[in-house]
């Protein structure tokens, strides 16, 4: 099989047999992305010697017995976001200083680097991760691998191009509104964004307790190995979970059937694509036919958007008044937020955040009824790239698309997107699963059955 082809656990299981080196299955995906990156535009920053040095390094770890950790030797992109020691984090943005020392570690990064995974490179974003789609005045704009003239979503969409496109089996993402899962859905890949502070975040993210970081693969499996380098301890993130008693590699696969899950199509109020609906529809009724018992329920919250939408423009211009020249420089769309959110008081926030426990409490109440709720994840397909709404839709905001994602970060609750289906021209289509706060294991697990349940 071609590396680009396998899964981070198909490539460990290959080093550790001698059927395949680390720096065999590196430099194919390097291959791949000098190949495919130049139409994509998913990575801001590859590093082909620093990564050939990594995969060098563990080579020599398997020759000798003595792996570093669950994933030495796989190939992973971070989202440029993250810092990370020797390479500039931008956050897709023309303020930002390239030469200024970039000498810290993330905690995501920290804990790759631990494992003994190998950093190909870092890949796109919107500027500050803004929005759901991903172009940036710095970087342009990525594109989806199933289609290249329509948008891999975002703002972990480089990420999610990566994974698509064979550049590396894992990335890392960060998702404050849908920002894993809206891309692993139009891309068709997995995205898992876990209960807020099971993964370390440093610095804080100007967008506070909406910010989640997490792992982008083609597998449930490969996101549980994942979880379970990421989920760490580090002393910078003053928010963090305890950390979890069992391992998410040990407990996703465990048994679900009997457990009652509901499934909402629209959740009371969202306007749903007939054809996505048709394929989620379809992957619910297989996924109830393996087993699992199904009820049509909605959680009974009305569209927290408002709430959502002051949160995200507090947080935008908390950073932005802090960014030298960003003015001048700024994605005119998001400078409209930072207006937004300059106007803002403190009452406002606290509002909004009252909102935000409201629908948590509902949730709460809901989920001692159904063990999780299945939704599609986004209403819609990939649309044009290029665009921050989906043209001639007559939307104001990337938020009014993605009605299934930004609730459930208002609550900090897991949720996972895995891909289920494509529409007649061959689009991607994803459903989302989500969970009690801290149930991340639960939520992997009901994952991972309906990627059993669909084959």
């Amino acid at each position: 099989m071609n590396p680009v082809e396998m899964t981070a656990v198909e490539l460990v299981a290959a080093y550790a047999s001698g059927a395949l080196s680390p720096v065999e299955a590196t430099t194919a995906v390097l291959d791949r992305i000098e190949e495919e990156d130049g139409t994509l535009g998913a990575f801001c920053l590859v590093d082909r010697d620093g990564a050939l040095a990594q995969a060098t390094a563990s080579e020599e770890r398997w020759r000798g017995g003595y792996p570093a950790g669950l994933l030495d030797g796989v190939p992973v992109s971070i989202k440029d976001i993250f810092l990370t020691e020797g390479w500039p984090t931008l956050r897709g943005s023309r303020s930002v200083d390239p030469h200024q020392p970039w000498d810290v570690d993330s905690p995501v990064a920290a804990r790759l680097r631990a494992d003994g995974m190998v950093f190909v490179g870092k890949t796109t974003t919107p500027e500050i991760a803004w929005k759901a789609v991903t172009d940036s005045p710095l970087t342009g704009i990525t594109r989806n691998p199933a289609d290249p003239t329509l948008t891999a979503g975002g703002s972990s969409g480089g990420a999610a191009a990566a994974v698509a496109a064979g550049m590396g089996p894992c990335a890392v993402g960060t998702d404050g509104g849908g920002s894993i899962r809206i891309p692993a859905s139009f891309c068709g890949i997995v995205g898992f964004k876990p209960t807020h502070g099971r993964v370390p975040m440093f610095p804080a993210s100007p967008f506070g307790p909406l910010a989640h970081a997490g792992p982008m693969t083609r597998t449930v499996e490969d996101a549980a190995l994942l979880m379970d380098i990421l989920s760490l301890p580090d002393p910078r993130d003053p928010t963090q979970l305890a950390p979890p008693s069992l391992t998410f590699r040990g407990e996703f696969n465990r048994e679900v059937t009997g457990m009652h899950v509901a499934y909402s199509r629209d959740l009371g109020y969202v306007d749903v694509d007939p054809e996505v609906a048709a394929v989620v529809d379809d992957a619910v009724a297989k996924v109830a036919a393996a087993g699992l018992e199904v009820t049509a329920a909605d959680p009974g919250f009305t569209d927290p958007l408002e709430a959502f939408e002051v949160l995200w423009a507090s947080g935008a211009a908390t950073l932005l008044r802090t960014m030298p020249g960003a003015r001048e420089t700024v994605d005119p769309g998001l400078g409209e937020v930072w207006d937004r959110g300059e106007r803002l008081s403190a009452v406002d926030y606290l509002e909004a955040r009252a909102v935000a426990a409201q629908v948590g409490i509902r949730m709460g109440t809901f989920h001692e009824r159904h063990n999780v709720l299945l939704t599609p994840t986004v209403p819609i397909v990939a649309f044009e790239a290029g665009h921050d709404v989906p043209p001639g839709s007559g939307l104001r905001s990337w938020a009014q698309w993605t009605p299934f994602t930004y609730p459930f970060n208002l609550t900090q609750q897991p949720a996972i997107s895995i891909p289920v289906g494509w529409t007649a021209a061959g689009l991607p289509v994803g459903l989302q699963v989500v969970g009690p706060r801290h149930s991340d294991d639960l939520v992997l697990a009901v994952a991972r059955f309906v990627e059993w349940a669909l084959g």
